[in-house]
């Protein structure tokens, strides 16, 4: 599966940006010495020829832009609103699975509900869309407004991923 991720990253240019959202996007994919890969891969937006990601799966999305800036903005927007949407999905699900399952049939994971709790309490993957500088994922309002607020000019990059 794909999905459009996005690294909040302090920077004074474009360059400097993509660089630092680089950073952050090999380290989710266990480009680190102590992370543990949580996508298999990813694609930025400058990168062309690629035949099933990044602009040919999502289209002309900017390679980074200034949060502050229209694009910027609309890329927070999407990436937030992905983070929101999947909260929602995996919390609607685990509420409905503790009141159909007990604690056996959720023990054995009957229809995969110990994978829907594991997804709502996620800290990286398939479940957040925003990650600070350090490869944080950024999973609720108050942390993202935090990390908006901090010194420096604040860019977003977006990558493809492959989880």
């Amino acid at each position: 599966m794909h999905m459009v991720i996005y690294a909040l990253v302090a920077a004074s240019t474009e360059d400097d940006a993509l660089a630092a959202g680089t950073t952050v996007f090999d380290g989710l994919v266990g480009g680190g010495v102590h992370t543990k890969a949580v996508f298999d891969y990813y694609v930025t937006f400058d990168e062309e020829g690629t035949t099933v990601a990044g602009q040919t799966r999502w289209g002309d999305l900017p390679v980074a832009a200034p949060v502050d800036s229209e694009d910027g903005q609309a890329l927070l927007e999407r990436g937030w609103t992905a983070t929101e949407k999947a909260f929602q999905r995996h919390l609607e699900r685990a509420k409905e699975a503790l009141e159909e399952y007990d604690d056996e049939a959720i023990m054995r994971d009957q229809d995969l509900v110990r994978h829907t709790f594991h997804q709502l309490g996620a800290y990286r993957g398939s479940s957040i869309a925003l990650y600070d500088e350090h490869g944080n994922g950024i999973r609720h309002r108050e942390q993202l407004d935090r990390r908006l607020e901090a010194s420096g000019e604040c860019w977003i990059v977006p990558a493809d991923v492959h989880y």
